[in-house]
């Protein structure tokens, strides 16, 4: 039988039976993948020979993600992140690097070891995290923003990591083992690339791969893509999609660089592409196939005979890996001003070793600055942090849950998007009118107070800010002196007056469309400045009269006739009697407004009986 179809089978079954079990305990896919990986390689040994040819296609996986994430990403929202990557992201790498480094070299370890192995562990797995954050719709939460820039500051590491690590092997005072140089992984092809060139070749040859690949995304992309859809063949797109992500990961690493960073760079820069959505459905199937076999091979890959023999050991060394990263972390959460909910989501996510650890565990054992044990406990610590993640990250929601924040603390979602149209407001009412409005193609922005809400919204695939909509600049962001429409739908009634009075004031040109909780609201929001108001049981009401009334001996017709009178009617009589209402005073001591009030229901029944006296006559006799 066909080896590769045997292996085929194996992952496949392992990961249809684990996976969903994982997902219906709550244990999110990740887990469930890594499961489905120990499974098939430490518990029944199938893993087979091919397991180290299917982690390098695995990791494919990464770029893809990477390549998604950026198309995500307008280069504007990347330059305004310049300060979480060089700050935030800078902070974190060096103070990770330096607490290990110090620590291990207290224990005795040459420095050079040390400091590699800092190197090492201060990278956090980008799969694991980005996947899970996805999955759990916390990447626009400031703890998932947070969390993106490091992850990105640290994939932009590995390019000068990779170029210290030969500086160090030939650094005085370091014993070369036998680890050396012939044995090097797969990363250290790499380094011999960079190393035949002069070092401002080498940068100048980086400069200009990437300079190429941001224009020929700007200016070629569009041509290419309406050439291969002229061909009105449904997988070409896919084609062209799958070889633009291949063709600039191997230009990334001929010159030396990370391939998903380069593929993270042409996501950015295709952002602002009109077949923008079009790339993103044909690479995402993949992009999940591939993800889920990379955590199972993380999972194969599990060293379990080095854990057998030095098993607390390891248990130390992986606990101690994840404290000293998270009080990393933990600290930095102070000077950044990450609170709440968002502190505990940022420090813990972080906390594992990540993928980019095995190849430089590799290349570190190949120029002789590991030895062979200590290059196999470290990938094993690496490979069990990573195991641990999804644990983090349900200890993380158990701290939010715990150390609950009152809202007025919890940093509002930095709002990326502008629309046409803003919904201030996502519950039930503001729901419906969002599908609505999506479903007609219009982009719209939601903002809403409640973090619950918003998480929910994100599961089901739809985009939302968390913030309160009463707050101007959180409308200002939000497109507010762009937009075509306001929708205000919030609970609050104060609020929704709040957000009318405000927006009326800085855009007298905006449409404001509002959701109102009576009819004394009604007039608020029109004394406000609300344009059209929509009583939110008004229309359900008017379609139950209807249905009473069919049910009682009025055709469907008529029924449907005296509904459609009523509401045009009476939404006249609301503006008008907003002209006489008084705030602070009761309706009914309104002389003025009770005598208007009586003439409109007179006449609001002489339209009703017109209609009727009309269209009887025409149905008796067309029946």
């Amino acid at each position: 039988m066909d080896s590769f179809l045997l292996m085929a089978s194996v992952y496949l079954g392992a990961a249809v039976i684990v996976v969903p079990l994982a997902a219906r305990l709550g244990l999110g896919s990740v887990l469930g993948y890594l499961a489905a990986g120990i499974l098939v390689g430490p518990v029944l040994n199938l893993s087979g020979s091919e397991a180290k040819d299917l982690q390098h296609v695995a990791e494919f996986g990464v770029v893809m993600m990477l390549f998604l994430i950026g198309l995500e990403l307008e280069p504007r929202l990347l330059w305004e992140m310049r300060t979480r990557l060089l700050g935030l992201g800078g902070a974190q790498v060096v103070l990770t690097i330096a607490a290990v480094a110090g620590l291990l070299s207290a224990l005795g370890y040459p420095w050079q070891t040390a400091l590699v192995l800092g190197m090492i562990v201060s990278l956090s797995s980008t799969a694991i995290v980005l996947q899970t954050l996805s999955e759990k719709g916390l990447m626009r939460s400031s703890g998932g923003r947070n969390a993106f820039a490091v992850l990105l500051t640290q994939d932009i590491a590995v390019v000068p990591m990779l170029a210290v690590i030969p500086l160090l092997a030939m650094a005085p005072g370091l014993d070369l083992g036998a680890g050396a140089a012939s044995d090097a992984a797969h990363g250290s092809e790499i380094v011999h690339l960079i190393e035949s060139l002069p070092a401002w070749a080498a940068a100048l040859a980086t400069v200009t791969m990437v300079a190429a690949i941001v224009a020929a995304g700007h200016f070629l992309s569009g041509p290419v893509f309406r050439y291969v859809h002229a061909s009105h063949l449904p997988e070409m797109g896919t084609f062209i999609a799958l070889l633009m992500v291949t063709g600039i990961s191997v230009l990334m690493v001929i010159v030396g660089l990370s391939p998903a960073l380069g593929a993270f760079v042409a996501g950015v820069v295709l952002a602002n592409s009109e077949f923008r959505h079009q790339i993103e459905s044909d690479i995402k199937p993949f992009k999940g196939l591939l993800m889920g076999l990379f955590f199972m091979t993380v999972g194969v890959g599990i060293e379990t005979r080095v854990l057998a023999e030095n098993p607390l050991l390891i248990a130390v060394a992986t606990v101690g890996l994840l404290a000293i990263k998270a009080a990393v972390l933990f600290a930095l959460t102070v000077p950044f001003r990450i609170h709440g909910r968002d502190r505990w989501l940022f420090a813990l996510s972080l906390a594992q070793g990540g993928e980019f650890g095995f190849l430089l565990v590799s290349m570190a054992f190949g120029q002789g600055i590991l030895t062979g044990p200590l290059a196999q406990t470290t990938l094993l610590v690496i490979s069990m942090s990573m195991l641990l993640t999804p644990a983090l990250f349900l200890l993380a929601e158990a701290m939010a849950r715990r150390l609950a924040v009152p809202l007025a603390k919890q940093d509002a979602d930095a709002i990326e998007e502008k629309g046409r149209v803003i919904i201030a407001g996502i519950g039930r009412f503001g729901q419906v009118v969002n599908r609505l409005v999506r479903t007609a193609g219009a982009q719209t922005v939601v903002l809403d107070s409640d973090m619950a809400t918003i998480e929910t919204l994100r599961r089901f695939g739809m985009k939302g800010f968390f913030g309160d909509p009463t707050r101007p600049d959180l409308l200002e962001a939000a497109g507010l002196m762009t937009a075509d429409v306001l929708v205000v739908a919030v609970d609050s009634k104060e609020a929704a007056l709040t957000i009318v009075r405000h927006a009326r004031q800085v855009r007298p040109d905006i449409r404001i469309v509002a959701r109102a909780y009576d009819r004394v609201h009604v007039y608020e929001l029109y004394q406000a400045g609300a344009d059209d108001i929509v009583r939110e049981l008004f229309d359900s009401s008017i379609r139950a009269g209807r249905y009473v009334l069919e049910s009682i001996g009025f055709t469907e017709y008529e029924a449907s006739l005296i509904a459609r009178t009523y509401f045009r009617v009476d939404r006249a009589a609301v503006k008008d009697l907003a002209a006489l209402w008084v705030p602070g005073q009761p309706v009914d001591q309104n002389k003025a407004y009770v005598e208007r009030a009586r003439q409109l229901d007179r006449d609001l029944e002489t339209a009703i009986i017109t209609e009727i006296d009309e269209v009887r006559p025409r149905t008796e006799a067309a029946e």
